[in-house]
């Protein structure tokens, strides 16, 4: 028998506002007794979980793993701008003139993601992306 994944679990100083944060991003909800205060807090978001868990020690590198978002309802672009009105920072713009690529960002406590191209935006491809983007 094979395990599954329960949560992915990030270490934080705050985990109540940052899951609050995840929150917003995911359009999830955080468990009925999580507080602010709490040293542990969880975001469900569909089918995935986030645990949100208070660590002492500060961010220091950059993380190992991170998570890629895919618009469902918006372009990337659209994406982008509603992270940023919810507190997230551009790390690095990797998005390229012929609509491919994609924007890392930074979490309120300095964690990356990724916001890629929505599966519509994948579909559509011009034929000048057909050359240089496959």
């Amino acid at each position: 028998m094979s395990s599954l994944i329960r949560h992915v679990t990030v270490d934080c100083a705050d985990p109540y506002v940052l899951a609050t944060f995840w929150a917003g991003v995911l359009g999830g909800s955080l468990a009925d007794d999580d507080f602010p205060g709490d040293p542990e807090v969880t975001v469900t978001a569909g089918a995935t979980a986030l645990l949100f868990v208070r660590s002492d020690e500060g961010k220091s590198v950059k993380n190992r793993v991170h998570l890629d978002l895919q618009p469902q309802d918006r372009t990337r672009d659209e994406e982008v701008e509603r992270l940023l009105l919810l507190g997230a920072t551009v790390q690095g713009d990797h998005r390229r003139p012929d609509g491919s690529g994609w924007v890392t960002l930074l979490d309120p406590e300095g964690n990356e993601f990724c916001v890629e191209r929505s599966g519509e935006e994948r579909a559509f491809r011009s034929p000048a992306m057909i050359t240089t983007d496959q």
